[in-house]
């Protein structure tokens, strides 16, 4: 019984590990709508504008994850993924985890709409010229100058 307690208690200790000590992966995305202006939400957490995007679930791939966080944070629908815009790793990039963010540029479609009120307050179209100015969350400012600047970056 001991011997048994000690193994699920080393077993634990390990998956916390593994949980607390390497970074989460989550996604970006730049969705583009046909007239090309670029959507943004505005997040209730810091009020500041971001790209709509989140945390991949267990289980789930990439294009999945974009497709589901595209839906939960704008009510858009992914039609494709045009490119790579960067994969972000700094440390400090999230200010509540180390996140590595893949950033897609997206092709969406539909009509824009709240659907998670606890995340985002608010959602809006910007042509690429009239991009919110300021400080945008989490590294989404760079985010989005690399993909205007057409660059797939590793940062």
């Amino acid at each position: 019984m001991i011997q048994s307690t000690r193994s699920l208690w080393h077993f634990g200790q390990t998956v916390l590990g593994i949980i607390f000590r390497h970074p989460i992966t989550g996604t970006s995305v730049i969705p583009i709508l046909p007239d090309g202006r670029i959507v943004l939400i505005r997040r209730r957490d810091d009020g500041c504008w971001s790209l709509p995007g989140g945390m991949v679930d267990w289980g789930e791939d990439i294009p999945n994850a974009v497709r589901r966080e595209l839906m939960e944070e704008t009510g858009l629908e992914l039609l494709k993924i045009r490119r790579l815009v960067g994969v972000y790793s700094a440390p400090d990039r999230d200010p509540r985890i180390h996140s590595i963010c893949i950033a897609v540029e997206a092709e969406v479609q539909g009509e824009m709409k709240v659907n998670d009120s606890l995340e985002v307050l608010q959602i809006q179209a910007f042509s690429p010229s009239s991009l919110p100015q300021p400080q945008m969350s989490h590294d989404h400012a760079r985010q989005l100058q690399d993909y205007l600047n057409g660059l797939t970056t590793l940062a």
